[in-house]
């Protein structure tokens, strides 16, 4: 199938967030009487915090302090948002994907003012066909909501997930997409093959580099 648009995920795939996310959730935890590796956070990152909580701490205690966790979670990030940077050759990545006729969607379940950062960064709100955000979801990753809310935007199912986890993978998969993905959010090319994505490459200049041999091509 030759893609029709592209689906990219932002943190951690477009934008280096994924270990600032993953101090601030640790911190927000800690802050509540619960301490974790921060590489089991990490692993974590990639899913919503409707996911997350629950699947390290379980779902009682998502319950009992999950909507508090998450606020302070949200308070800690925007104290470390300032030290992201895009990675290099993303807003590159979206220039060839339109120069190429594909639409592009930032599927992203961030809240509103930190798409709004990350667009900034980006300089792509002219850029960008459309985005998603938190307020496009019920449930994000890897629940598939987000994967079909951006294909609404991109108004097509001949779409493509580009992301960096796992998480965007499964999510993309529940909802019929296949998913090519870069190893910049920490999972290895050996993970993310083996969690169902159809190429993998290094970094997003090695995957502008072999667009061709992309469903982008």
């Amino acid at each position: 199938m030759t893609a029709k648009a592209a689906l990219l995920d932002v943190d951690g795939t477009l934008i280096d967030t994924n270990y600032q996310h993953a101090l601030a959730w640790y911190r927000a935890f800690r802050r509540h009487g619960i301490v974790l590796p921060v590489w089991r956070v990490h692993r974590s990152i990639g899913m919503g915090g409707d996911q997350l909580v629950p699947a390290l701490v379980g779902e009682e205690t998502d319950r009992e302090q999950g909507d508090e966790i998450r606020e302070t979670r949200d308070e800690l990030y925007q104290e470390l948002i300032g030290e992201v940077r895009p990675l290099h050759g993303s807003r590159e990545l979206i220039v060839d994907l339109k120069e190429r006729g594909v639409r592009v969607v930032l599927a992203s379940s961030s809240p509103q003012e930190e798409l709004d950062h990350y667009l900034d960064l980006l300089d792509a709100r002219e850029l960008a066909d459309a985005w998603t955000t938190k307020d496009d979801v019920e449930q994000t990753k890897p629940a598939p909501d987000l994967v079909r809310a951006a294909m609404d935007k991109a108004e097509t199912d001949e779409a493509v997930m580009i992301g960096d986890t796992g998480w965007d993978i499964e999510a993309a998969a529940k909802a019929g997409v296949e998913t090519v993905a870069v190893t910049t959010g920490g999972w290895s090319k050996k993970e993310l093959l083996d969690a169902g994505a159809v190429l993998v490459f290094e970094s997003v200049d090695e995957l502008r580099q072999r667009l061709d041999s992309t469903p982008f091509g």
